[in-house]
């Protein structure tokens, strides 16, 4: 953005989950377009470590805000935070999610609620207090990370798939509340993805250890993927080939094949 003076405006980008994987790969996408940086997750160690780098690298600003998104008025406490600083949020990156692999059955329903007030929950918080001041400035634009997961039903990540499938929705009734605002907000609906997540999925069932290499995604593309559809304002991103096909193929298929096709490949890998 140019100033009424002919400068450039440095804009500010706000990263949940920004500590590992995904988030952090899109923390260095955003540095490297000129943004300073917000960055928030749990863990304040990993992003001051992470804000130096990408200071360093970059010549950026980089402030840290370690929170706990999933936890009742988190989001509404970081908001009043930034206030208090009058630190203008120009982008919103929800990346903070968490995800748990096997029989719902088996899970607790403690852990079955974990996964809802974060990729839920705490994500629709953080719209609910970021977007209001977004609208009434006239800009500003949105991430939500999704998954290929909210186009099917996925046996095995019932809760999760769930809880991605929302966001999806969520996003896609936004852009059109948002058409004419000056806001726009996109979706990005990775595929399995190299991350320290996936791994600890992998490590724990041997049947997601053995998938093929072409089916995980690096974090770095798929970062690089989202940031540009957020630039760009598209609605929906599916980075890769392969998962642009399964959610073709998705889209296209009566939702009976759809239950019988991945019940049979998601009973396989609960079994290990």
């Amino acid at each position: 953005m140019v100033t009424a003076a002919g400068r450039k405006e440095t804009q500010t980008a706000l990263i949940t989950g920004a500590s590992s994987g995904i988030g952090e790969a899109l923390a260095a996408c955003f540095a490297k377009g000129g943004f300073d940086l917000v960055l928030v997750a749990r863990s304040a160690d990993k992003l001051e470590a992470l804000a130096r780098k990408l200071s360093a690298t970059h010549g950026i600003r980089v402030h840290v805000e370690p929170a706990d998104l999933a936890q009742p008025g988190a989001a509404g406490v970081l908001a009043a935070a930034l206030r208090r600083r009058k630190a203008g949020i120009d982008v919103l990156v929800n990346n903070a999610g968490v995800l748990e692999h096997g029989a719902f059955a088996a899970m607790t329903p403690q852990r079955h609620q974990e996964l809802i007030d974060l990729n839920v929950s705490g994500l629709t918080a953080m719209l609910a207090h970021f977007v209001p001041p977004m609208v009434k400035r006239g800009r500003g634009r949105i991430l939500n990370v999704a998954s290929i997961a909210a186009f099917q039903p996925v046996p095995s990540l019932a809760t999760y798939a769930a809880t991605k499938a929302y966001v999806l929705s969520l996003t896609e009734s936004l852009a059109e509340e948002l058409k004419g605002t000056g806001v726009s907000i996109t979706a990005l609906c990775p595929g399995i993805t190299a991350t320290n997540m996936m791994s600890a999925v992998q490590a724990a069932n041997a049947a997601m250890a053995r998938l093929p290499g072409f089916l995980v995604g690096d974090a770095a593309e798929v970062a690089a993927q989202g940031y540009a559809a957020c630039m760009e304002g598209e609605v929906i991103r599916v980075p890769g080939v392969v998962n642009q096909a399964l959610v073709m193929t998705s889209r296209a298929t009566p939702r009976w094949l759809l239950r019988l096709m991945y019940g049979s490949v998601g009973r396989r890998t609960i079994r290990g």
